[in-house]
């Protein structure tokens, strides 16, 4: 790609995606980027300068006025409005562009994205589209994230988002969800599914092994079986069955407890929104609550719920 792009967000997964951007973009085509993280943006530099330029920004209104597309990804709800609203150094400081197509993919709520996305089009300061993501940390490293993304397939900014988003994702996992706001929802649909999962999993996974089967046989059994799933096939819980999973790597922390809490949040208010009580979501939210709480599991990975309810008596 030829064009320059703007970058807010060097986090665990933006770090990633911004570095694959970097490297798929024209050598010639400038890289402007921003974090409260001095110390990430200046490692950036040192690591993706050998693909082009890049420079850091002081503001996310330096990033929106540098370049015709801005990518973000920050930590919650209170931070986008930051980056998008804030008068003196958000976006909507910035000139007005109406060519210019922002791609927000934080997981945050449904109303806060259209709330945030149609203050930005009626200033006239370009196009506002949700594009979540979905796939870790090491899907932002590898450049094979999901993308939920709030355009339809018929939009005329429908292509030149796809080309921008499979430079962080894989082709076929780009999904048009329709509207502003339907890639959120689809996003934590798929959040609420996969927590709730990963607890159901701890739970089957303790009791058949302290029932007498093999962890290994009873990973396979279910992998084979109707029980199968993305998180025990990714994320086994579990330590020494999946060598990659943060289980059998001291649950080194990819997603922490209070990030499973705060997307469980998400689906259980978006539940009740729409009229749909989320029994499993209130149970799995109190459980990942009291693993954050849990001085063992300080640090580690939300999968580590599993030693939160096996030490149970």
């Amino acid at each position: 790609m030829e064009n320059d792009i703007s970058f807010i967000g060097l986090g665990q997964m933006g770090y990633g995606m911004a570095l694959n951007v970097r490297k798929k973009l024209s050598p010639t085509a400038k890289m402007f980027i921003n974090d409260i993280n001095a110390a990430a943006c200046e490692r950036f530099v040192a690591e993706s300068s050998e693909y082009g330029p890049v420079e850091i920004v002081a503001s996310a209104k330096d990033a929106a006025s540098k370049s015709n597309i801005l990518i973000s990804i920050v930590p919650a709800s209170q931070h986008v409005r930051q980056v998008y609203l804030d008068e003196a150094n958000g976006v909507v400081a910035a000139p007005k562009n109406d060519s210019r197509l922002i791609l927000e993919s934080s997981t945050i709520d449904v109303d806060t994205t259209r709330e945030v996305g149609k203050a930005i089009m009626d200033a006239g300061l370009g196009r506002y589209v949700d594009s979540p993501v979905s796939g870790g940390v090491s899907g932002a490293a590898a450049g094979k994230l999901a993308f939920m993304i709030g355009c339809p397939p018929e939009d005329p900014k429908a292509e030149l988002i796809l080309e921008i988003v499979a430079m962080m994702g894989a082709k076929e996992k780009l999904f048009l969800c329709g509207q502003l706001g339907n890639g959120l929802a689809a996003k934590i649909s798929n959040n609420y599914l996969s927590g709730t999962n990963l607890l159901a999993l701890s739970e089957a996974m303790a009791f058949g092994i302290r029932a007498g089967v093999d962890k290994e046989i009873l990973a396979k059994v279910i992998h084979a079986s109707s029980g199968s799933s993305w998180m025990a096939d990714n994320l086994n819980p579990v330590p020494d069955i999946l060598p990659n999973a943060p289980s059998s790597n001291g649950y080194k922390a990819t997603f922490r407890h209070e990030m499973i809490v705060k997307d469980l949040g998400l689906g259980v208010d978006a539940a009740k929104k729409h009229n749909v009580v989320p029994r499993m979501g209130n149970v799995a939210i109190e459980q990942y609550k009291a693993a954050a709480k849990n001085p063992k599991l300080e640090g580690k990975d939300f999968t580590s719920i599993y030693l939160h309810i096996t030490e149970e008596e």
